[in-house]
């Protein structure tokens, strides 16, 4: 079966065969040709490579197929240096380059297909005689390990970039990086502690084994254990491989001792063992001896590593011992990974290391890494320390997420071959659906697979996944142990079984149901085989325009409910995918109008270029459709944009997309003459009407608004009555909860002097926005503040405002929002810095944005009176409410009126500024605005006819 693995590929040739063979015995020739190739296989087989053919005189071997191991690279870098050494002996010459990289096996034709077979070929032919030189990936899995020089970066033929190279001097055991510091397990390190008081106590062999995943922090946990035993330790370690490996463990501690039992016999068994007499021994005296040993040399500690490569002899000795020793205080601490239970059951297990939770993977991180690269490590890590020290390690060097380390990938794909190929193929199909995943969905993908539910239930034993909450009725779910162990799973796919097994997965969902989400997964899956498919040169059009069919519904779904990040990505997905194939303009205008807010120059060119293909392809309906968008979504952000010529746009595409019943192409240009057109001319019962007419089109093609198409803010702001406004509004929102229509909710409650309500609503809303776009719309806060008369708030919350519309462009808006600040600002005498504000509202405002055109003459009268320039002031004050008069914004009406009143009673010109607060009273009356109506009263009670 087809597989992708990670491999190291190492290939020798002879040097100066030919001219050997000239002055050579072709019978002496092939017999010492014979000798090499089978020193050579002898070599690599025994570091655990395999030989996949000879060429010529080259000989190409494999490390990690069959089988991957965790240290393929560096037993490659040993076999290399063996068979340098090797080959003086025969007589011959080699050259020798080791690389490493992701290659395809499986096939009928060689054990591995891949560039890094080519370049570990070119490595060996740029070798000089008696050299072995290593690619860059090897370096990375042995770095720490090996003895290397850096040599010039190599011209290769056949590759277009210069490759790595490093001449291989030595192979030596590698300095563990420093680790984390140690948190939690203080249940662990109390059992340990309770074991040795119990040796202590009973003078006899306590056996505890710790079993846990490679990295979970077992060496750890015994040092930290043995810092507070006083009691002389050893250590020893079982190896992956090699010859006569059975007691190597126990020559190790045999070694550290430095010591022979008293009993000649027992003496004589251990010098036989170390190699130091000739005499024979059975496995049963070395094992008596060796008891012997340990309970002289008591009180002892005695640490085995890795247990789970211990051969049986090696296991069943340090049972014996531990069931035998007495009269001496013995621990034997025992640490193995889990794969040991599966081969031997009976082997007693104190303790499951389990690894860390999330809390204390935090404190293991120091506090530089960014908060992305930190909540990365959180969820991949999957509270391994091994995998967080190494992934820490990385972040330095990375820029935006962090990458998987080299040494994670060898150690979980030698992890996930020791598997049966039965559970390997459940996992991997497991893996298709995702870090969780369902029973139902692997036996779909896996249909040959009689016995899916044994499989799953061993792959939960071996610590692999283990049993989660489901997302779908009636069926289990289960969640990978970590992510990256479903990445190498799912790695190791070739891509035409994974673009198989994702277009499989989709149908299966398709038929099952059962997500709220099915859209977007179904849409996803189907875009994976999409481009697995492509990438192997294979085009599937049909299924290219299901994906993104799927991915565009799920798209304006999250436009319907706010969600512009979600719907910007899954929108752009879905116009990669079909763009090619079709020209469809609604969806290019969905995409351009979810990112008109923060990225308008991008969007307003997506509706350009859609507008351009329709023009091609000669669709007038669509082309006239976005060109309204793209003139609509300029004026947010170019303050000359012609509002008479959006205007224009409009009203000619309706009767083209009347004629075509596009009721969703409607809906955008009824919108565009309320929320652009209207709302700059402040007409907002033509933004009402236009909101309306928005909103039948868009239900007659199947896609409500939640945000109503803005008609929240015309309600909020037009000629309305506030009470009447929310009834309005509530009867048209129906169960929307969008942001926008409740932050108007919450103004209209406000002008109602219901202020508990109105920021209870408000606050929510705005922390709502923050989560789903990063930006909380805070002018209507500053709005409710300065009701409540507390303008040192309204001006924070309309400085926050003003820097997002400044940050992303939208100077339109900001026009009218920096003259707002500069009113805040100089109601608390900071006029110098108002001024700065007032400045930026004269020079964006657009001449036909009536609002913004009377908000900064406002702003600039309140400097001007503070100055004492009171004419400057008054004229400003009465441009002002001269521009609002032909509006139906009676509240901004009200406001400039009563603006105009404060300059002119600080110009001493008090009747007028009694009839300008009787003019405020009206309008703030006319919409219901209780609390400026209040205040309006107040001054008026206050204020004294002034002589004419």
């Amino acid at each position: 079966m087809l597989q992708r693995k990670v491999v190291t590929v190492l290939f020798c040739d002879v040097v100066g065969s030919t001219a050997l063979g000239e002055s050579t015995d072709p019978e002496a020739m092939r017999a010492v040709l014979a000798r090499y190739f089978e020193r050579m296989k002898a070599i690599v087989e025994r570091h655990g490579g395999t030989v996949e053919k000879f060429i010529g005189d080259a000989v190409m071997a494999v490390f990690g197929i069959p089988q991957a191991h965790e240290d393929d690279a560096l037993r490659a870098c040993r076999a290399a240096l063996e068979m340098q050494e090797a080959l003086p002996e025969l007589g011959l010459q080699g050259r020798i380059g080791v690389n490493t990289g992701e290659v395809v096996t499986g096939t009928e034709e060689r054990l591995a297909t891949g560039d890094p077979v080519n370049v570990a070929a070119r490595l060996q032919q740029a070798a000089e005689p008696g050299e072995v030189l290593i690619g860059a990936p090897t370096l990375e899995l042995v770095r720490g390990a090996v003895e290397t020089e850096v040599l010039e970066s190599l011209q290769v033929k056949g590759k277009a970039e210069s490759i790595e190279a490093f001449r291989l001097l030595s192979v030596h055991e590698a300095v563990p990086r420093p680790g984390p510091p140690f948190v939690g397990r203080e249940r662990e390190l109390a059992i340990v502690g309770e074991a040795w008081k119990r040796a202590l106590s009973e003078q006899r062999c306590e056996l505890l084994t710790i079993a846990g995943e490679a990295g979970v922090g077992k060496s750890r946990l015994v040092d930290e254990a043995l810092a507070s035993i006083d009691a002389r330790v050893v250590r020893a370690r079982c190896l992956p491989y090699g010859d006569n490996i059975t007691y190597w463990p126990v020559v190790e501690a045999l070694k550290q001792i430095d010591a022979l039992p008293a009993d000649p016999d027992a003496a004589g068994a251990i010098r036989s063992l170390l190699g130091e007499a000739l005499t024979e021994t059975s496995a049963d005296e070395i094992a008596w001896a060796f008891r012997k040993l340990l309970e002289e040399q008591g009180p002892l500690v005695a640490v085995f590593d890795d247990i789970q490569w211990g051969e049986e002899t090696f296991l069943d000795l340090v049972e014996n011992a531990a069931l035998l020793s007495s009269g001496s205080a013995i621990l034997i601490l025992c640490l193995t990974r889990s794969d040991l239970v599966e081969r031997r059951p009976t082997w007693p297990v104190t303790m499951r290391l389990e690894p860390l939770a999330a809390a204390e993977v935090d404190e293991l991180l120091p506090e530089s890494i960014p908060e992305g690269q930190r909540d990365q490590i959180l969820r991949s890590s999957g509270g391994n320390p091994l995998f967080v020290t190494e992934m820490v390690a990385m972040v330095g060097a990375a820029e935006g997420e962090v990458g998987v380390p080299a040494t994670l990938h060898a150690l979980l794909a030698a992890r996930l071959d020791q598997l049966t190929p039965p559970e390997r193929s459940v996992l991997e199909r497991g893996a298709v659906e995702g870090e969780i995943f369902h029973r139902g969905a692997v036996q779909a993908l896996a249909s040959e697979e009689l016995q899916v539910t044994p499989r799953l239930a061993s792959l939960v034993r071996k610590g692999l996944i283990r049993p989660d909450r489901s997302r779908l009725p009636h069926d289990d779910a289960f969640r990978f142990r970590h992510v990256l162990i479903r990445d190498a799973a799912y790695d190791g796919l070739p891509k035409a079984m994974r673009a198989m097994l994702h277009e499989r997965f989709a149908d299966w969902l398709e038929e099952r149901g059962g997500l709220v989400e099915l859209d977007e997964v179904v849409g996803y899956h189907l875009e994976e085989a999409v481009r697995y498919r492509q990438e192997l040169g294979e085009s599937d059009l049909a299924l290219a325009e299901r994906a993104g069919d799927r991915l565009s519904a799920a798209g304006r779904r999250a436009v319907l409910r706010g969600d512009e990040k979600a719907a910007v990505s899954l929108l752009e997905r879905a116009l990669g995918l079909t763009r090619e194939i079709r020209l469809d303009v609604h969806l290019d205008v969905a995409l351009a109008d979810a990112l008109s807010r923060r990225e308008p120059e991008r969007a307003a060119a997506i509706a350009d270029d859609a507008a351009e293909r329709a023009r091609v392809a000669e669709a007038q309906t669509a082309e006239a459709l976005a060109r309204v968008v793209a003139a609509n979504i300029r004026a947010q952000s170019d303050p000359a944009a012609g509002i008479d010529e959006i205007d224009a746009l409009a009203h000619s595409a309706i009767p083209l997309l009347e004629q075509a019943e596009d009721h969703l192409g409607l809906a955008y240009v009824w919108y565009t003459l309320g929320f652009t057109v209207a709302n700059f001319r402040s007409r907002f019962e033509e933004h009402a009407h236009a909101s309306i007419q928005a909103l039948h089109h868009a239900r007659l093609a199947g896609q409500p608004r939640s945000d109503l198409f803005h008609l929240d803010g015309a309600l909020a702001v037009g000629p309305m009555p506030a009470d009447e406004a929310i009834e309005a509004l509530d009867a048209a929102r129906g169960e929307s909860r969008h942001p926008h229509v409740l932050l108007a909710r919450a103004y209209l409650l406000a002008l109602l002097g219901r202020f508990d309500e109105a920021w209870t609503v408000a606050s929510e809303q705005v922390e709502r926005l923050h989560e789903l776009r990063g930006e909380g719309h805070e002018a209507w806060l500053a709005w409710i503040a300065r009701l409540q008369g507390d303008e040192e708030r309204a001006a924070d919350f309309f400085r926050t405002f003003c820097q997002f519309l400044e940050e992303h462009g939208q100077s339109a808006a900001l026009s009218g929002f920096a003259p707002e600040l500069a009113r805040s600002l100089s109601a608390l005498g900071r006029h110098d810095e108002a001024e700065a504000f007032a400045h930026s509202g004269r020079e964006l405002a657009n001449e036909q944005d009536l609002w913004a055109q009377a908000l900064w003459r406002l702003a600039f009268a309140r400097i001007h009176s503070a100055r004492g320039d009171h004419a400057e002031a008054v004229r400003l004050g009465r441009e002002a409410v001269a521009i609002l008069e032909p509006t139906d914004t009676l509240s901004d009406q009200g406001n400039a009126l009563f603006d105009l009143a404060e300059v002119l009673a600080a110009a001493d010109r008090t009747a007028e500024a009694r009839a300008a607060l009787e003019q405020a009273l009206d309008r703030y009356e006319r919409k219901k605005n209780l609390v400026m109506a209040d205040r309006v009263r107040k001054a008026l009670a206050t204020t004294t006819a002034a002589q004419p």
